[in-house]
């Protein structure tokens, strides 16, 4: 159970570093890849998490 809570951390953490890291730099007018880069990870990221959940939840129906 530890292990989902630090996913979802570490997924949130990464969303929200990547928003900030974009919107610094896009107000330096630097390029903005990593950023991008880490939001995109995110997203990928929790779409697996999300599915997994998903997935662990139909299966604890079936176990009657």
């Amino acid at each position: 159970m530890e292990l989902f809570i630090l996913y979802w951390i570490a997924v949130v953490g990464l969303f929200i570093v990547g928003i900030i890291t974009m919107i610094v730099k896009a107000s330096k007018s630097e390029p903005i890849k990593t950023g991008l880069k880490m939001v995109i990870a995110s997203v990928i990221l929790f779409v697996i998490g999300a599915g997994a959940c998903a997935l662990m939840l139909s299966n604890l129906g079936g176990m009657h």
